[in-house]
């Protein structure tokens, strides 16, 4: 008994240390700028509302997840991240993104396209095969949209989950679905303060600029 009680506390220990590292290594290689670290923290703040509404309004709660938090977290990876050399860790833009444990940008675009042709097939098809009454309206439309896209975030999810079981192993899978889904609550920790620094950054260049 003692041993077992032994060998499930290492496991919970290494567990905890993976996470940690894949944490680590999301931050240190991927949110370099105040940007992306300010539009992390919205994404966090607005998935944190998402899952306190999650079960009694799903719709809402995944409108918002998409239509705000992952909107804002991917611009700011797509858009104001640096991909040149990475000085700091002394590697390359194309190494990170072969290292990535989860979604790299690559396949990042493939789920934003995915994303983004949820309204286009909802309009194509409005019962969605059968899963749905035809939507009567717009805010009906808007409902169905966004059990469709929460819908696609649990299999986005679940998905890449899988995909680590095979290509590295289940316990990375486990980590890497675990710290998504805790992602929200570790970024409005770790990125509460950009804000407020990228705005004392803007005020510092204006006044170089203007002195």
């Amino acid at each position: 008994m003692h041993e077992r009680s032994l060998s499930t506390g290492g496991k919970i220990a290494a567990f905890r240390e993976q996470l940690a590292e894949q944490r680590w290594d999301d931050h240190r290689f991927y949110h370099h700028s105040l940007v992306n670290q300010s539009l992390h923290f919205v994404s966090a703040a607005t998935f944190i509302v998402a899952y306190a509404i999650m079960w009694k309004e799903p719709a809402l709660a995944a409108l918002l997840g998409w239509g705000v938090a992952m909107t804002s977290r991917q611009a700011g990876h797509f858009f104001f991240e640096p991909r040149g050399y990475d000085h700091v860790n002394d590697c390359t833009h194309e190494y990170k993104e072969d290292v990535k444990v989860g979604y790299n940008l690559a396949r990042k675009v493939v789920l934003m396209a995915l994303w983004a042709s949820c309204p286009v097939l909802l309009l194509w098809q409005p019962a969605l095969f059968g899963a749905f009454e035809p939507h009567d309206g717009a805010m009906q439309f808007l409902e169905h949209l966004g059990l469709l896209w929460l819908a696609l975030g649990i299999g986005g999810l679940l998905f890449r989950v899988v995909c680590l079981f095979f290509i590295r192993d289940v316990e990375t899978g486990l980590v890497w679905g675990t710290k998504i889904v805790t992602d929200p609550f570790n970024d409005f920790r770790l990125y509460c303060r950009a804000p407020g620094q990228l705005l004392r950054q803007v005020r510092a260049t204006r006044g170089a600029r203007l002195g």
